[in-house]
């Protein structure tokens, strides 16, 4: 089990507008793999290292990357993902900007999930047993708002009660997308 790290909550609008880049969630994404060079990332993501290069500095910046100097081999700089629980804050405490960069951020991230759920149903025939792993539930609860974060701050322990405190996974292993959705019925 990996210790679940204190909330970090974003404040700042450019950190989230940050986030919500195209380029930097396909960056982040494949980060989540394991450290990276601007020049892997090139490569992997079609694009010059002079931009990706670009990217992590901006990333780094903010905090949501850092170098990895003992990967380093002359010139060339290696980035790893820094961990941690990053929460946006209530969106009666958000500035107009914020409340638009939530938002923006929010659809892309919905975008993207659309896309490997589409990506993962096309491939599953070939999947074996990982065919199976599409975990779907629809439910609802009675809330009232102050019971609206307990509820969210369990969900949060649960992950953490399951992610791996290191980073040696088994083989058969593969990471699972896990998303929480949930708004109030209007």
């Amino acid at each position: 089990m990996k210790e679940q790290p204190a909330p970090e909550t974003i404040t700042d609008p450019q950190r989230v507008r940050l986030l919500a880049h195209p380029l930097r969630r396909r960056i982040a994404e494949i980060m989540r793999r394991g450290p990276v060079s601007s020049t892997t990332l090139a490569r992997e993501l079609g694009e010059s290292t002079g931009a990706t290069s670009y990217h992590l500095r901006q990333l780094a910046r903010h905090g949501f990357v850092e170098e990895v100097p003992e990967l380093a081999r002359g010139r060339e700089r290696w980035w790893r993902a820094v961990p941690g629980d990053r929460r946006l804050p209530p969106y009666s405490e958000q500035s107009p900007g914020m409340r638009e960069a939530v938002e923006e951020l929010t659809r892309r991230e919905f975008a993207n999930e659309m896309e490997m759920l589409d990506r993962y149903l096309r491939e599953r025939d070939g999947m074996g047993p990982w065919a199976d792993a599409l975990l779907f539930s629809f439910s609802t609860l009675a809330l009232t708002p102050e019971q609206v974060r307990p509820f969210f701050e369990e969900y949060i322990a649960l992950l953490y009660r399951y992610k791996r405190a290191d980073d040696d996974p088994p083989a058969d292993a593969r990471t699972l997308h896990a998303r929480f959705l949930a708004f109030p019925e209007v």
